[in-house]
């Protein structure tokens, strides 16, 4: 059986999320059927991340045109402001649970979660 691993990023800090983007990355290298989440403040990250100017913003290209990104929170991008920015990008909203992704449904369907 393929393992199957969730990485649910909630921190905003932008070194920080780009570790879980690199994670990502190397986990679909190796093989593994890997989704990322992005949660809480890092839904902030979305928009700024865009910016072809920004730094690594090359690498959020990159995790995008791989289909890595398996939601963002609705409620906390329209909190962070950047529900629009989401959409723009087509990346999916998550709103399952009172406007908030849940993690039932993942471990439902056998995957490892790892928030960071």
């Amino acid at each position: 059986m393929k393992r199957k691993v969730l990485l649910v990023a909630f921190n905003g800090e932008p070194m920080r999320f780009v570790h879980v983007l690199l994670n990502a990355l190397d986990m679909k290298a190796r093989g593994i059927d890997v989704r990322l989440v992005i949660e809480g403040a890092a839904t902030r990250l979305v928009g700024e991340l865009d910016d072809p100017q920004r730094p690594f913003a090359g690498l959020c290209r990159w995790v995008r045109e791989q289909s890595l990104v398996d939601g963002v929170c609705q409620a906390c991008a329209a909190k962070t402001g950047s529900l629009e920015q989401a959409r723009r990008q087509g990346l999916p909203l998550c709103a399952e649970m009172g406007g908030h992704p849940s993690r039932e449904r993942y471990l439902e369907e056998g995957w490892e979660v790892i928030s960071f």
